[in-house]
């Protein structure tokens, strides 16, 4: 079995991969880059999301802190449904590129507040702290 440190580097690692991935993809999205429509662009990121959601579900059972009994971890999977709304509206194609860079930059909030949670364990997250 893989150790609690051990799941939570790997899943701190695939969160600052997928942050760091999701702005790059944006950027490409505001320049109009031909790569947003590589083949592999739209894949590693589902890649490294699934095995940041594995991470996830094993430090929630190796701690046995789960979504219905602990609020800061209902909050970030809140914000995470969030995130992946507010990304898929950013990236896809059909909604004006204002509405897309403002729904990116919301995205890249989102995720931070998420952050903000887990570290902070507190369900407001930075918003605590105001």
């Amino acid at each position: 079995m893989i150790s609690y440190a051990d799941l939570r580097l790997v899943h701190m690692t695939c969160a600052a991969l997928s942050l760091a991935g999701f702005a790059l993809r944006g950027l490409l999205m505001v320049a109009n880059s031909a790569i947003l429509g590589r083949r592999w662009v739209r894949t590693v990121p589902h890649i490294n999301d699934t095995i940041l959601l594995a991470a996830a579900i094993g430090l929630a059972m190796q701690s046995g802190q789960y979504p219905w009994t602990t609020a800061w971890l209902a909050a970030k999977i809140a914000g995470l449904f969030a995130y992946i709304g507010l990304g898929v509206l950013a990236l896809r194609p059909g909604s004006s590129k204002p509405l897309r860079i403002v729904a990116w930059i919301m995205a890249m909030v989102c995720f931070l507040w998420i952050v903000s949670v887990a570290r902070l364990r507190n369900p407001m997250g930075f918003l605590a702290l105001m």
